[in-house]
């Protein structure tokens, strides 16, 4: 399927691969979890009208609607949000005809979707995750959770946050690739929108933040489902969940608000009419922000038992990631003071961004100081503090909303509607959190509070009306902007600067009717014919292609086939306690829990694999050809195809997941005493037999792409069947240390060393088992269709893959069966 239908067919929203349309629906999307996270907070506000609360909520219906409303707000929300703008922006910004990879793009939101759908579901399976959205551990198991018959739940819930954090990762890797390698003649990465800028930084930041919080997901999944017992125990494992989860925790705060803050440079520039004021000192802070964003996690622990010198240290980066934020601060100000300001709505909701967060972050410097944290920690001070820098940037995404509400839909708003939207806005706001600072000794999460607090608890939730308010009215604004508006031009702001508002509004099916090019020092549109292949910037596709595609119904199937599975794998827990319980080795604090077993769940995930396994061959099969510009600035990756930085970035942030892995062995290692420690393995023979049939697969793989490059199809065949076959022999010598283990009783649940040993082998044998289907594909594909002979591109990217898992081995080997 390569055309795509018009906008207003339903089958045009479930194919498309084009990025705009991708754009709308995450923005369309987003804004449903907006809405249902905030009926969450007016629910749970509602409750603590008063003192002792209302008796509209049990305890544990309050701490299921706090711990959804901080999940949907913080996953569901603020980041897709900032994804739509992106996915619809970013390639108009930097020139290009889409992303690098649409159809991943496409995978993206459906994973996104259907995630945010396996959430809602989890109410309806006795209740979901109440544990609060940093989930810490051990109350983030089973083993504390009040029925057994509640894990279902919150099995959803956790479930929903992988294939979401896999969304995430595919979006990642899709967005660096394009804007490394897909900008406009010209267009160097000093001179891109700060949007775009903004943008690039965050999914940096995601690349690696996210890979870390997929490693902790994995770990609390695996005890939640299959019994494993990293964060059920007393070794450390509350410290091991509370660095996984900030080393991801933190950077999201920046990833949440870096967008925002490309949305507040390009509305103060448009609409006071000059440039950004220091514009390379502020690229500079930013890049200083992403990168210190990762040293700063333990400040969130200070209540830990982690020595004073280190927390200090993290005191000290803490307080020091302010500065960069100060030069942009001051940038913004001067911006305003050196130009001529317009206050519309978008340049109002900004104005308003800044000033929120100008309030949010000194509040945040107090909790920066480690004595001082000791008094605020865990109080209402924390929750005002954290709403006024995310919320002031969600402030700011309702002014891109605003901004780009005319190239969006064509039309223009009423900026009457657009003010007294703001002045509702920043009404409500204040009186919701502002309050919260001065009842700053309530204790956060919990349902009830001393009556002295309460005056500014029941100013909270009327502002917490009010702001809700304010949203009814942006709806409405769009609404009969889309129904009645008048036509917006082209462009409609005298001094906006960036390339979107040089094409149509809506922007035609492939952004332009030229090729973009910076070359003259300004954006001029050449004729197509003109590319050339001078100066190594061609596009790295062998064979030139004038039609490119934009539709493509395999993405929505492979995102069903994950929802399926995942829906099935939410409910398998009980027949896990059910065969524990058989061997007679499962742990005290699971036997007779009585859970029920429903056979809807294993078929589901049977029915799931089915899904996706139909789904995923015929993706690979199908023939899709992506739009492109035939000459791009790439650097710097001048020299590496789109598919092959891919790949790269792709492994990049699964380096992050396995050593987050690994490093939880070595931690939970070093807590417990290193020369305490059982090792599992009965033998080292297995290891170094599976170590040397590894190493052996990945000459095999270098034999296969000698073959390919020779149009040798027999030779290629044979090193990848060969590929195949050391790779099942890896998968037999585990599966018979496995059996040996299982005929002792040893099973994973057996204890901490066993749950380690088990996970981490596990998890790098999915990798081979996922390397195995790839290779068995590929055999197909030589065989049936001669494929990889012409272009041996495929053969290469595949041995990357396979190369890092043999190397990740290398590195499992000693420390499991040597140390």
């Amino acid at each position: 399927m390569s055309e795509l239908p018009p906008m207003t067919s339903v089958k045009r929203w479930l194919v498309t691969t084009n990025h705009k349309d991708v754009g709308l629906l995450y923005l369309a999307t987003s804004l449903f979890f907006l809405l249902l996270g905030g009926v969450l907070a007016l629910l749970f506000r509602l409750h603590l009208w008063e003192a002792g609360g209302t008796g509209l909520l049990s305890g544990n219906e309050f701490n299921q609607a706090v711990s959804a409303h901080g999940l949907l707000m913080v996953f569901w929300f603020l980041s897709p949000i900032a994804t739509g703008f992106a996915n619809y922006f970013v390639p108009l910004q930097i020139g290009a005809k889409d992303l690098a990879f649409p159809r991943l793009n496409a995978m993206s939101y459906w994973f996104y979707l259907f995630s945010g759908l396996l959430f809602v579901i989890s109410f309806f399976q006795g209740r979901t995750f109440a544990g609060g959205w940093t989930m810490y551990a051990p109350l983030n198991v089973p083993m504390y959770t009040p029925a057994m018959e509640a894990a279902t739940g919150g099995n959803g819930a956790v479930l929903a946050l992988i294939l979401f954090v896999l969304s995430i990762t595919i979006g990642t890797v899709n967005f660096i690739t394009t804007i490394h390698r897909s900008r406009a003649e010209g267009l160097g990465l000093w001179n891109m929108p700060l949007f775009t800028w903004s943008w690039l930084l965050t999914v940096w930041m995601m690349l690696f933040a996210f890979a870390a919080l997929l490693a902790a997901l994995l770990l609390q999944a695996t005890d939640r489902v299959f019994l494993t017992q990293y964060l059920a125990t007393d070794q450390g494992s509350s410290l091991l969940w509370g660095h996984l989860f900030w080393f991801f925790g933190h950077p999201e705060v920046y990833i949440v608000f870096f967008p925002a803050l490309g949305i507040m440079f390009e509305t103060f520039q448009t609409f006071t009419g000059r440039r950004l004021v220091g514009r390379k000192w502020v690229i500079i802070a930013m890049v200083l922000v992403a990168v210190q964003s990762f040293l700063v996690w333990m400040h969130h622990m200070f209540l830990t038992t982690i020595n004073l010198e280190i927390k200090t240290l993290f005191m000290a980066t803490t307080i020091g990631i302010s500065l960069p934020f100060d030069l942009m601060v001051f940038a913004l100000i001067y911006t305003m003071v050196k130009g001529r300001i317009r206050f519309t709505t978008p340049f109002l909701f900004s104005l308003g961004a800044l000033v929120l967060f100008i309030l949010g972050g000194i509040t945040g410097v107090f909790l920066g100081a480690v004595v001082l944290d000791y008094e605020f920690r865990g109080t209402y001070w924390v929750v005002a503090h954290f709403h006024y820098v995310m919320v002031s940037g969600v402030t700011a995404l309702i002014g891109g909303l605003y901004y780009w509400w005319p190239k969006l839909s064509g039309k223009m708003y009423s900026e009457t509607l657009g003010k007294l939207n703001f002045a509702v806005y920043f009404i409500g706001f204040n009186l919701l959190y502002f309050p919260m600072f001065l009842a700053w000794e309530t204790p956060r999460r919990v349902f009830t509070y001393t009556e002295g607090t309460q005056l500014y608890h029941q100013m909270a939730t009327v502002g917490a009306f009010v702001l809700g308010v304010s949203f009814l009215i942006m709806f409405y604004t769009f609404a009969k902007s889309w129904v009645s508006g008048p036509d917006a031009p082209d462009n409609p702001w005298e001094f906006s600067r960036t390339a979107e508002w040089a094409t149509g509004s809506p922007p035609p099916l492939e952004n332009w009717d030229g090729r973009p090019s910076y070359a003259s020092g300004r954006l001029e549109f050449v004729d197509e014919a003109s590319a050339t292949t001078d100066g190594g910037v061609v596009a790295d596709d062998r064979h030139q292609e004038d039609h490119a595609d934009h539709a493509s119904i395999w993405p929505l199937g492979i995102g069903f086939g994950m929802f399926v599975f995942f829906l099935g794998l939410t409910g398998i827990t009980p027949y896990m306690v059910a065969f524990a319980e058989g061997t007679g080795t499962a742990p005290d604090t699971l036997v007779g829990t009585g859970a029920e077993q429903n056979i809807l769940y294993p078929v589901l995930m049977v029915l799931g694999v089915g899904i996706l396994g139909y789904t995923l061959f015929n993706y690979g099969r199908e023939q899709f050809i992506a739009p492109e510009l035939a000459i791009a600035e790439r650097w710097p990756f001048e020299g590496v195809g789109t598919t092959k930085v891919g790949v790269w970035v792709f492994l990049a942030s699964d380096v992050v997941v396995f050593g987050a892995v690994i490093g939880a062995y070595v931690f939970m290692r070093l807590h417990m005493g290193w020369g305490n420690w059982e090792t599992v393995p009965f033998a080292s023979w297995p290891g170094l037999l599976n170590t040397y049939v590894l190493l052996t697969s990945s000459f095999t793989v270098v034999l296969a792409l000698v073959f390919a490059e020779r149009q040798n199809k027999r030779g290629l065949l044979g090193a990848m069947s060969a590929t195949v076959v050391l790779g099942l022999t890896f998968m037999g010598i585990k599966a018979y240390e496995y059996s040996v283990k299982f005929a002792d009783g040893e099973y994973w649940w057996y204890g901490l060393e066993y749950s380690i040993y088990y996970v981490t082998t596990g998890l790098h044998a999915l990798h081979v088992l996922f390397g195995l289907l790839i290779a068995v594909f590929m055999i197909y594909r030589i065989a049936s269709v001669n494929a990889y002979l012409e272009d041996e591109r495929p053969v290469e990217f595949f041995g990357l893959y396979w190369h890092f898992v043999d190397i990740v081995w290398v590195f499992l080997f000693p420390l499991f069966y040597l140390m």
